[in-house]
């Protein structure tokens, strides 16, 4: 639902939320709807026992079903607007063109399920997201794009000098935005190099931050295909290689096989230093982050910058005021609905 959301700062209209991780509240209104049907569910069982339900029902409810229930989707209206008021929805009023020297550098980061293992806290992807924060602050002058993969690749920022975007997507990446399970490297070096001036044979580099647990045959090939273009791939290895098991959220304990045993993920090693030999770059386990930080940083600015214009948004205008006045209404509208029957005592 966040990442949704977050999706908006990149749309032509440039909206974004400047608070985006409020957005997480929403999950209380899927909470609030099972709460609310599971009491009418409890409630209906219940004069089910006494007697002939209808009969029941009416000899012994004093509120009107109907206003009952609008008054409760009222509710849920102010829950919403609130939240996304919190949120603050913003669209650029005012750019400005912004000369640097930099390069073109593009993040592909691994967001398969084995990422999710915790042999590196608090797990491998949320350790790499750290490392690509960490590594940015580094390059204050280059455009950055980022990939994400498990099973197929997706661009989730296109080339940009713009770091609340970056940040934004960065942080909502996660397996449930990649539905297809696998480590697709090849597509996402393949996807990265669309994302570069083609023209150009300079200027770029690839960040590949992966477990490589699965082996994909292509990477090399494609590996070969960007160093042709002038384009250096780096790459950071997250994991162990001893395995570890893979976290599964939905059952809230480790993935198992079909025999019942923990699913064990390891790093490959192997793969991803031969795809930095191959792209000209340097390979990374990732251990401590400043160290992995500063080895890659290194590397990348032996690259030749080159001058660059960009237009970035420098003022937003914020709409927050309209969502919070329609929760508001909501909530004045809800709170004169009654819902007593007429004649109805208590």
């Amino acid at each position: 639902m966040v990442a949704l959301f977050s999706q908006l700062h990149l749309h032509w209209l440039m909206l974004r939320f400047q608070h985006i991780e409020y957005l997480w509240g929403l999950w209380i209104i899927p909470l609030l709807i099972f709460l609310y049907f599971l009491h009418r569910k409890i409630r209906t069982n219940r004069l089910k026992k006494i007697g002939n339900f209808p009969l029941v029902e009416q000899q012994f409810s004093t509120y009107h079903k109907t206003l009952l229930s609008i008054k409760f989707i009222l509710i849920i209206l102010t829950f919403f607007f609130g939240i996304v008021a919190l949120a603050n929805l913003q669209s650029g009023a005012m750019s400005e063109k912004v000369q640097r020297k930099g390069i073109d550098v593009v993040f592909a980061l691994d967001v398969s399920k084995s990422m999710l293992a915790k042999d590196i806290e608090p797990n491998r992807l949320e350790k790499a997201k750290q490392l690509i924060i960490r590594m940015i602050e580094k390059f204050p002058n280059n455009r950055i794009g980022l990939i994400i993969f498990a099973g197929r690749a997706y661009m989730s920022v296109p080339l940009t000098v713009d770091l609340t975007a970056f940040k934004m997507n960065l942080a909502a990446s996660n397996p449930n935005m990649v539905p297809t399970q696998g480590t697709v490297i090849g597509e996402a070096i393949n996807m990265a190099r669309q994302a570069f001036n083609t023209k150009e044979t300079k200027y770029k580099s690839i960040v590949l931050i992966s477990d490589g647990e699965d082996h994909d045959e292509s990477a090399l090939d494609e590996a070969k295909k960007a160093v042709q273009e002038g384009i250096m791939i780096n790459t950071v290895g997250i994991g162990s290689v001893n395995g570890s098991p893979i976290w599964d959220a939905e059952s809230n304990d480790n993935k198992k096989d079909e025999k019942g045993n923990d699913v064990i993920t390891k790093l490959n090693e192997k793969e991803l230093q031969e795809i930095a030999r191959q792209g000209q770059g340097v390979y990374e386990q990732l251990t401590n982050t400043e160290s992995t930080v500063q080895a890659i940083v290194q590397h990348v600015n032996t690259i030749e910058q080159k001058e660059f214009g960009d237009s970035l948004f420098v003022n937003y205008n914020s709409y927050f005021q309209y969502f919070l006045i329609i929760g508001l209404l909501s909530l004045i509208i809800e709170f004169f609905i009654p819902t007593r029957k007429k004649g109805a005592t208590i």
